[in-house]
């Protein structure tokens, strides 16, 4: 490559900015309304409203009921989840290497943990929390996973 190329690619990056990520850098903190679950803040953008964390889920922890006001993806990286009431009931059961899709308005009931998870996860919007009568409960939006994320203790 030419050293004019060079100058130029590196102009041009100096204006945007990669992301890395060092996982073990980052301190778990606790997700709120869900005991036993805790979560990691890979990035969060104020332009799309999109958010990517690292969940860890204890066995028998859960979500509680909830709509996806955006699309939401995960990659399960160990453990195993069931939506739906699981594969048993109808829903899904998604296990260790499992990636799944959840389209905008998509309703989950408990989401279960049957063993410890661990996953990556990444919602293109909020999520809208809600009782068993469909009343908005709470809405977690970009902001408030920063909220989170300022919760959490200094990394040792």
């Amino acid at each position: 490559m030419s050293d004019q190329k060079t100058i130029l690619d590196e102009m041009r990056n100096a204006q945007i900015q990669d992301t890395y990520i060092h996982p073990a850098d980052l301190t778990w903190v606790g997700f709120p309304g869900a005991p036993g679950i805790e979560m990691k803040v890979f990035r969060v953008s104020s332009e799309t409203g999109t958010w990517t964390v690292l969940f860890q889920c204890a066995a028998g922890s859960g979500f509680p009921r909830h709509m996806h006001l955006g699309a939401g993806e995960y990659l399960m990286i160990s453990g195993e989840m069931e939506v739906r009431g699981g594969a048993k009931a109808g829903g899904i059961t998604a296990v260790a290497g499992d990636y799944g899709y959840e389209p905008t308005g998509m309703i989950h009931d408990w989401t279960n943990f049957v063993t410890d998870a661990v996953f990556l996860f990444t919602n293109h919007g909020p999520i809208q929390f809600m009782d068993d009568d469909d009343n908005i409960v709470a809405v977690l939006d970009w902001q408030g996973v920063l909220a989170i994320d300022a919760s959490a203790p200094a990394p040792v």
